[in-house]
């Protein structure tokens, strides 16, 4: 690991204990007492390495172990074995340390207060951290130029469109300047304007504040605009990590990169079922 690496993992993984039902009402009260219990690997020894200011998009079908990966790396969930690391610290035993170094977007969930006006969940949020008011005043006025937050800021979030809704949660991310932001589907369901919005603001927070992104997405276009460098999982394990360049360089398809990635499923696919 070097001095700029500030996300690693060695031999990462995590097991979950799924219960199964037994059939018929005999059965079903069986497994009250006495369950079928299987286990499931959800990531298989995934080694990343993530250097600071760097733009990763980590790629693979559903269920692949992606959000996982990153739950993990958040602290949300603790390892089964291996090793996870962000800042040096282990995020499930030093939770508070590291949140206040990083920011978290789920797509199909919100950070925001349902029945409060978008404006009272950033404040909200400001005592949560500890944001300085002068810091919290600075951010929130560079947030609403470039997110154009302005039109809905004194709107309850429960009356948002998605689109606003994903750029008051991005908003939410960062009003304390965190280090690393952790995308997870973050343009999902919205329109070709919103996407675009959110995509230039990315773009724009990497290139003036040097903040790491690492974005999972089933958005190529996502890829395309924003990261230079792929991570794909599938089944558990990290079976690509380089350039898109090089990635293109494995497959025959000469298409587009959505061509591309399926051809790249479907033949490492087949590769681990052998």
């Amino acid at each position: 690991m070097t001095v700029d690496t500030i996300i690693y993992t060695r031999e990462l993984r995590k097991t979950f204990r799924v219960s199964r039902r037994r059939p018929g009402l005999l059965g079903g009260l069986r497994s009250l007492f006495n369950p079928i219990v299987d286990e499931v690997l959800a990531v298989d020894g995934v080694n990343i390495s993530i250097a600071r200011g760097e733009m990763v998009a980590c790629l693979g079908p559903n269920g692949a172990g992606k959000s996982t990966t990153i739950k993990m790396l958040t602290g949300i969930l603790v390892p089964s074995s291996g090793t996870a690391e962000v800042f040096g610290m282990q995020p499930h035993r030093q939770r508070r340390a590291v949140a206040q170094r990083m920011g978290v977007v789920f797509g199909q969930r919100t950070q925001l207060w349902w029945d409060l006006p978008l404006r009272d969940s950033f404040d909200l949020l400001r005592y949560i951290y500890r944001i300085p008011p002068r810091r919290f005043a600075h951010n929130m006025a560079i947030f609403a130029d470039l997110l154009e937050l302005g039109e809905f800021i004194d709107t309850p979030v429960r009356q948002l469109s998605l689109g606003q809704r994903m750029r008051g949660d991005l908003a939410a991310a960062l009003l304390h300047d965190p280090e690393v932001l952790y995308l997870d589907e973050p343009t999902i369901g919205l329109d070709v304007v919103a996407k675009h919005r959110v995509r230039s603001f990315l773009q724009e927070l990497n290139r003036e504040r040097g903040v790491t992104v690492l974005l999972t997405t089933h958005d190529m276009s996502d890829v395309e605009r924003l990261c230079s460098r792929l991570l794909i999982i599938d089944h558990g394990r990290l079976l690509y990590d380089g350039s898109l360049e090089a990635m293109r360089g494995h497959v025959d398809d000469e298409g587009t990169l959505e061509d591309t990635m399926r051809e790249f499923y479907e033949r490492t696919s087949r590769e681990l079922l052998v």
